[in-house]
């Protein structure tokens, strides 16, 4: 039996004429009537005895009413979660990053999430890249991609992937014929990074500080495409991850170096407020950015 047909029966068992019902239904009693003739026809009982202002459910049509009755509610409260799901499908999410080298991806990814899920409207917050964690807690972003482990409370952190920061320079360069490169090695240097301060690079942070080394020299280039040009003239090197130049024409005169014997490796963490994290267009997010990254980056150093 269609829906509708159970909606039916329940209307008119709940009213106790066909008057009222034909009303409720916004049918005309004629419609009604030749409806529940059907139904009955298609049964083989009565559902109802009829009189001019009191219909009563037979035996059969009683039953028929509970099932009906339970049905539809069930219906209800399906719809009603549906609907809730939806409602929380939808929401919008800033977003910024410690990390210059998500910069190369994120305007495409976010590009994916607005034909996946039309619902979440996502804006990338570059005056947060240097305080990203701070950003989140005073609720100016949502969402942060960082380096560093967080262990602040109201924050859920999420590991994302491992990824290995490489020394890129020109073949001809005297650091070449290194078996990898050290702390010293980098106090000639002509360090090319995107930005200042020099204190949120990487290989500052983890590499140099420590040792208390400075380069040389150090530029700020905001385009990778200008930087690898001059690290292609052989007027400085840079440090970047491979899997951040999978979208660039390198040319054959560049060369990676490993940075420390073991390599120069970080994590990068996705970071959210504990409050957000149960909701659905927040882990629909979360779901999507683990598939686009994650799964391409495994496999970084095939590159």
């Amino acid at each position: 039996m269609e829906i509708k047909y159970f909606r039916l029966i329940k209307t008119i068992a709940e009213e106790g004429n066909i008057a009222n019902s034909s009303e409720r239904l916004f049918l005309t009693q004629s419609a009604l009537s030749h409806q529940l003739r059907e139904i009955e026809e298609r049964l083989g009982f009565k559902v109802f005895y009829r009189s001019r202002n009191n219909w009563k459910l037979t035996e059969e049509g009683t039953e028929l009413y509970k099932t009906g009755d339970e049905l539809l509610e069930i219906l209800e409260r399906g719809f009603n979660s549906i609907q809730k799901i939806r409602t929380g499908s939808k929401g919008a999410i800033k977003v910024s990053t410690e990390c210059y080298s998500f910069y190369q991806g994120l305007p495409a990814f976010i590009q994916k999430m607005a034909v996946l899920y039309p619902e979440i409207e996502i804006d990338l917050i570059l005056d947060a890249t240097h305080q990203p964690i701070t950003k989140v807690l005073s609720h100016n972003i949502d969402i942060a991609l960082v380096t560093s482990l967080v262990s602040t409370t109201g924050l859920t952190v999420i590991p994302l992937f491992e990824d290995e920061i490489f020394a890129v320079m020109h073949k001809e360069n005297c650091l070449y014929k290194q078996e990898y490169l050290s702390a010293a090695d980098f106090s000639d240097t002509h360090l090319i990074i995107h930005s200042f301060p020099i204190e949120t690079v990487s290989v500052y942070q983890q590499f140099l500080s420590p040792d208390k080394i400075v380069p040389a020299k150090i530029s700020a280039i905001p385009l990778t495409e200008v930087s690898l040009e001059m690290i292609s003239a052989n007027m400085g090197i840079s440090c970047i991850p491979k899997w951040t130049l999978k979208s660039f024409r390198l040319s054959e005169d560049l060369r990676f170096k490993r940075i420390g014997k073991n390599g120069l490796k970080r994590t990068h963490y996705l970071v959210l407020r504990k409050e957000d994290r149960k909701k659905k267009y927040i882990d629909d997010f979360i779901s999507t950015f683990e598939d686009e990254f994650v799964k391409k980056n495994r496999s970084i150093e095939r590159f």
